[in-house]
């Protein structure tokens, strides 16, 4: 019998302890669910620009690549930007060329130059036919980085492009390209090696055959920056680009080893030639014979400092001895160079200068601030604070209610932003700097959203307390380590060190070097609870920028901790991820740690961001990324027993979306978020499969995620954060919604807040008040769309109709579907030319509690139950609320009797003149009687009034009085007081005093002239 049994009791605790089987392959037709949108929070603060470019003979209208956010145009100089690429290409773009002969065409190159450490590449060259509102594809797809676009001045067919080509490893697919077809065939007319691509082209204006180039040796990795070789040359070409004549070498020009030069010719003089060049001894040259010879005019380090980052120079179009040099200020020379005076644009770090071949004083800048436009030679600019083209490194949130959204803007500061509000924008007034600086993760004190930590580069980690805006630094290890490599820092703190408090225990807090750093007294004192977790790769530590300009800023230290979690459901396990390819683990609190990292991971691969399993104990996911070394791959992994086994989850990502950040759904298992360099993809089967969840996002790099209350929040490289407001919806997919003739989701729960939604190109789209709505239509209804809102006694409180009109009718399309209900009861009755002082007629809205909600289509219907949630920020209880929602009701319902008595009034007044007109005998019985009817609504209502400002000077009746107690009562979320009940008695007293005389008049004396009931009846169908 024991050798029956014993197989079986195996195989029972073999199935009792065997892994969840996965979640079946599943993806969803995404009509189901786009009308789920990503909404623009914002700020409408500009990130970086490479790329400007205006129309001469056009004073308002420029164009603007930013890096990451794709192209954008102004037609009023800058007050107002709206991106023109989105629903085409996206990215970073390197250059924005217009065709002087046909301003309607547009030639865009992806990628930036300014190659820094969070650089983004671009899709080959764009072409417009109409000014940007339609794009297409013309190839150079592989280039990568294509930092100037030439067009001939007479022919848009014939144009150029500089394409440095991939600076992660080397690669044929760069130098000068040329087509002559409008950018449909291209053909490579200069090349210097497989490390050396274009970086500068200019055409003479005088000459479009000659051409003088710049190509530049460059490379980035994971560690270093390296600027300048043998590959860095300056050519000249005289016949459109057949043959070049390296120039580099001529005399005046420096000796040595060359790196990045920039390059401009005068519009005046043809001869005229100014060179910036990176070299031992380089600066700002001047040729006046056509580049043969040359001569050094100034070498001052404010024009030259940090040179990969910059040099660029720019011949003024009228002025023959006006050059600009651009830098961290720009600067302009009238001397023909041998002295500059420096200028500041509304933001630093300038990359790109345009100025109009007509007009010297029209000028448009970028920077590390998007693009500004000025009319007067820079003496003024436009504002950056209306392009939502910020680059985040990270995102997190608070427990405000509501909560708020932080991130460290690149070349700004950090932030904290509302994520909606009550009005109808997000606004600069919504946001505020928080702690830290420009590169940090931020932390938020899980007990007090006004305590924040944020980091920067240089280790610094700070603490700000925003209600007393104090601020405290306290780093780790407090070394500055400015200007030196890694190799010699008692802790690597990378550019972007991680920072975060517990899930556990409110009181720790955690960052990490190449070892992970614990406080639990708010960073008077910190334990270091590891080892190295790196590979602390000795050769790969150096400094960066050579080999003739250092640039050490920790951007490029390597062998760090990039990432780290703690798993939410069991305290004391934490991972790690380096950016040298290594994941570890500890399950006892960092006590001993374990390298658990997957052998399939190629080594030196960056783990980007780690997100702790929401279910499983032992589980973690991470995104990975190799795009420095040259691998545009994806890579996702996860396990859920502590990193014994792996699984590599890709499939359905496009072979070049590198993943940077992946999230897990906290609510329901299985549905993934994952952030690429190249938008949003979704997994509903725990990663076995991956879709697409652009819907409409913008093409842009996903740096960071983050869920908060179904919310799912994106940090963007280059298009400030978005937000989705209602996951539920996706986590309510099945297979027979798609079938369904309709279908209605179940709401999210809803707070009691107001807000309003309203596009704007200079303010973030807030979310509507009241609860949102979702539903799937696969047939055309034949006759209407109906909702009805139910309380939790099934009482109707409020109906929408496709037959409707105005705010209530209901719109729709076949597919998916939103509605917004604001949570208020309908409005009391107006009438036509009402004019009231601070009279609002609005119905209040109901109070927190379950409601229903019931889809009719067709006479067929759907219902779905959700729950009004109370205003956090408030302490009222049931009752108060309750209290406040009976008064507003009693307002709303006698402002309603009120105003339907005064309709009746004019109507009978209306039908009884034109009696008393046609028959004299009746007109001395009905004078008396409009008097009387004439007086009570004078009592009533100012009948004076005819404009907004009248009340001013006609004082206001009882009907405003009373309805100026919606605002009294309904500001907020509390009881009534006692004054505005007693106000409320006795307007209501007064106006019951009129309204029964009038119906006494109505019932005793109009009766017996008019036919009443059928003209309220009349009243009542409208």
């Amino acid at each position: 019998m024991r050798k029956i049994y014993i197989p079986i009791l195996s195989f029972l605790l073999w199935f009792l302890i065997i892994p969840t089987p996965e979640i079946k392959a599943q993806t969803y037709d995404e009509k189901i669910y786009e009308a789920v949108q990503w909404r623009l929070v914002g700020p409408h603060r500009g990130g970086r620009s490479a790329s400007v470019e205006g129309i001469a003979g056009a004073p308002d209208t420029y164009y603007f690549g930013a890096t990451g956010g794709g192209v954008w145009r102004t037609d009023d100089s800058g007050k107002t930007w709206r991106s023109v690429s989105d629903g085409y290409f996206g990215g970073s773009i390197g250059a924005v060329a217009v065709a002087p002969s046909d301003t309607s065409i547009v030639y865009v190159g992806g990628g930036e130059k300014t190659v820094r450490g969070n650089v983004s590449y671009g899709y080959g060259i764009w072409k417009s036919k109409d000014s940007g509102k339609s794009w297409e594809q013309t190839g150079l797809k592989d280039s990568r980085f294509i930092p100037r676009v030439r067009i001939h001045p007479k022919n848009p067919d014939v144009v150029y492009a500089a394409v440095l080509g991939d600076i992660f490893k080397p690669t044929p697919d760069r130098g000068v390209y040329k087509s002559t077809d409008g950018g449909y065939n291209w053909e490579k007319i200069l090349y210097v090696n497989e490390v050396s691509g274009a970086i500068d082209l200019i055409m003479d204006p005088n000459d479009p055959e000659t051409l003088y180039a710049t190509t530049w040796e460059v490379k980035r990795t994971p560690y270093s920056l390296e600027s300048g070789g043998p590959g860095s040359k300056m050519f000249k070409s005289t016949d459109g680009g057949k043959n070049w004549t390296e120039i580099s070498r001529n005399p005046g020009l420096p000796e040595g080893l060359l790196g990045i030069m920039g390059i401009t010719v005068s519009p005046v003089n043809s001869n005229r030639l100014w060179a910036i060049v990176e070299n031992l001894n380089g600066g700002v040259f001047r040729s006046d014979d056509g580049g043969k010879t040359w001569e050094k005019t100034n070498e001052d380090r404010n024009l030259r400092q940090r040179a990969w980052y910059y040099t660029r120079i720019y011949a003024d179009t009228q002025e023959e001895n006006t050059v600009y040099v651009v830098n961290v200020r720009y600067h302009k020379s009238t001397d023909g160079g041998e002295t500059f005076t420096s200028h500041s644009a509304p933001h630093g770090d300038h990359h790109d200068l345009w100025i109009d071949p007509n007009n010297n004083k029209r000028m448009v800048i970028a920077d590390d601030g998007g693009a500004q436009v000025s009319h007067d030679g820079g003496a003024n600019w436009s504002t950056y604070m209306n392009q939502p083209t910020a680059q985040f490194y990270r995102v997190t949130t608070d427990n405000h209610f509501p909560y708020r959204i932080y991130g460290a803007q690149q070349d700004n500061s950090t932030m904290r932003i509302a994520h909606r509000n009550e009005g109808g924008a997000i606004t600069e007034s919504d946001w505020e700097v928080s702690a830290g600086s420009e590169s940090g993760w931020l932390a938020v004190d899980p007990d007090n959203p006004d305590v924040v930590f944020g980091g920067n580069y240089g280790g610094l980690l700070q603490r700000l307390d925003h209600g007393t805006m104090a601020r405290r630094n306290v780093n780790v290890y407090p070394d500055n380590p400015m200007g030196h490599g890694a190799e010699g820092m008692k802790y690597r703190f990378q550019w972007n060190f991680p920072i975060f408090f517990s899930i556990h225990d409110s009181k720790i807090l955690y960052t990490t070097s190449n070892q992970v750093h614990r406080s639990t007294n708010g960073g008077q004192s910190w334990q270091t609870i590891s080892g190295d977790l790196t590979r602390n790769a000795k050769e790969k530590l150096g400094p960066s920028g050579g080999p003739i300009t250092k640039d050490n800023t920790s951007v490029e230290y390597y062998s760090t901790i990039f990432s780290a979690a703690e798993n939410p459901i069991k305290a004391g396990v934490i991972w790690t991820g380096s950016d040298d390819g290594l994941v570890h683990v500890t399950k006892d609190n960092g006590a001993t740690w374990e390298n658990v990292t997957p052998k399939d991971l190629p080594e030196w691969t960056q783990i980007n961001s780690m997100e702790g399993h929401p279910f499983e104990e032992g589980g973690v996911y991470f995104a990975a990324t190799s795009y420095k070394n040259g691998d545009f791959a994806p890579y996702l992994y996860k396990t859920t027993d502590y990193g014994k086994t792996w699984t590599k989850i890709v499939n359905g990502i496009d072979s070049e979306h590198f993943t940077r950040v992946v999230r897990a759904d906290p609510v329901k298992r299985g549905i993934l978020y994952a952030g690429t360099e190249t938008g949003m993809y979704i997994s509903f089967n725990d990663g076995s499969n991956w879709q697409p969840f652009q819907l409409n996002l913008p093409i842009v790099p996903i740096t960071d995620l983050t869920i908060k209350e179904n919310n799912l929040i994106a940090a963007t490289q280059g298009r400030s954060f978005w937000i989705i407001d209602d996951l539920t919806v996706l986590h309510q997919m099945s297979n027979d919604i798609a079938t369904k003739p309709f279908h209605l989701f179940k709401p999210q729960d809803s707070y009691r807040l107001d807000g309003v939604r309203r596009e704007s190109l200079t303010a973030g789209t807030n979310r509507p008040g009241g609860v949102l709505v979702y539903y799937h239509l696969k047939d055309e209804p034949k006759d209407e769309v109906r909702f009805e809102f139910y309380d939790n006694n099934n009482k109707l409180i409020r109906e929408f109709s496709s037959k409707a009109e105005g705010g209530e009718k209901v719109k729709y399309s076949l597919g998916s579907n939103e509605f917004n209900w604001n949570l208020r009861i309908p409005d009391a009755r107006g009438f036509e030319g009402m004019i009231m002082w601070s009279g609002p007629l609005r119905g209040p809205k109901v109070v927190p509690g379950d409601y229903k909600v019931k889809l009719i289509v067709d006479g067929v219907a759907q219902e779905q139950g959700f729950k009004v949630l109370p205003d956090l920020r408030y302490p009222s209880t049931q009752d108060d609320l309750q209290a406040q929602y009976d008064f507003l009701l009693a307002v709303r319902d006698k402002l309603t009797e009120t105003h339907e008595a005064i309709i009746m009034i004019r109507k009978y007044r209306d039908e009884l003149n034109a009696i008393a007109e046609k028959d004299a005998r009746q007109k001395r019985r009905i004078e008396p009687i409009v008097k009387q009817i004439s007086d009570i609504e004078k009592e009533l209502y100012q009948t004076q009034n005819r404009s907004g400002q009248d009340p001013l000077n006609y004082p206001i009746r009882l009907n405003n009085k009373l309805a100026h107690l919606n605002v009294i009562a309904g500001t907020g979320e509390y009881r009534p007081t006692d004054g505005a009940e007693e106000v409320r008695a006795e307007i209501t007293r007064q106006i019951d005093v009129q309204l029964t005389k009038f119906r006494e008049i109505e019932s005793n004396q109009i009766s017996k002239i008019l036919n009443i009931e059928e003209m309220k009846t009349e009243l009542t169908k409208k």
